[in-house]
């Protein structure tokens, strides 16, 4: 099994990236599980896995079943939205803390057994909440989205840098950088730079395309809504990218082990 972290800013594109990665490798007959952690609760929005996050059902109080929360996509994507305190109250990084231990409780992983686990994680900090899927044995593999935007590049610091200080406890390793071209000046050079000082690399360039705006109109990955398109065949080359790099880690099935660490004031 594949664990893999999706990190980025906010609007980088790390949740239309991290639905046409699932889609592809779900496409090739693996079984995927996305599990967005974005108060936001789209990142399954393309892949069909709309519906009740998981901490809408516990603020519900009514007892929860795999079903109501696990949800299948495109080409059987299984598709989890982790959801967020209400506007103004509660914090985020809580509450993703929260709907992983419910996770655990209901054995998500060992029910579903997949091949790969994306995590699609909001970026913009990496406090104790947002970092629990780097941390206590849950993704192995972090890769960060970014473009040549210097807020973007500042994010991708900060998570690398997230990664590094668990490293020493055995957690995720940092995979390297996945260019999401804007047209900046000199982006490829920009966000080469970036990377070699980070001591990584990077991985992949996913170039501007308005299939990607067609598509998310439809309410569809690029994958599923044009799949002759160049531009799906680039996300095909982006997962066969990832899940090569990502480590085989079949031995663990569960989640992890979630701690109460969040230092969100």
């Amino acid at each position: 099994m594949r664990r893999i972290a999706i990190y980025g800013k906010g609007g980088i594109g790390k949740s239309t990236s991290s639905a046409n990665v699932t889609d592809a490798l779900a496409e090739r007959g693996l079984r995927v599980m996305q599990i967005g952690c974005d108060p936001k609760a789209d990142s399954t929005r393309l892949l069909g896995g709309d519906g009740s996050t998981v901490l809408d059902l516990m603020r519900e109080g009514a007892g929860i079943k795999l079903p109501d929360i696990v949800r299948e996509g495109l080409h059987g994507a299984l598709c989890v939205e982790c959801g967020g305190p209400r506007p103004g109250k509660g914090c985020a990084g809580r509450g993703i803390i929260a709907a992983f231990q419910e996770l655990e409780r209901l054995d998500a992983v060992s029910f579903y057994r997949p091949d790969v686990i994306i995590y699609d994680v909001l970026g913009d900090v990496v406090c104790g909440g947002f970092a629990l899927p780097i941390r206590n044995g849950y993704a192995r593999d972090v890769f960060v989205i970014t473009s040549g935007e210097m807020m973007s590049l500042y994010a991708a610091r900060n998570i690398a840098e997230a990664v590094e200080g668990f490293r020493a406890d055995g957690y995720a390793r940092f995979g390297g950088l996945v260019q999401n071209s804007r047209g900046v000046e000199g982006e490829d050079t920009l966000v080469d730079a970036a990377a070699a000082g980070m001591g990584s690399e990077v991985v992949f360039r996913i170039p501007r395309s308005p299939e990607v705006q067609r598509c998310e109109a439809m309410g569809v990955t690029v994958v599923s809504g044009a799949p002759d398109s160049e531009m799906a065949d680039r996300y095909r080359r982006l997962a066969e990218t990832l899940y090569t790099r990502a480590e085989d880690v079949s031995g663990g099935m569960r989640l992890g082990e979630p701690t109460e660490d969040c230092d969100c004031l």
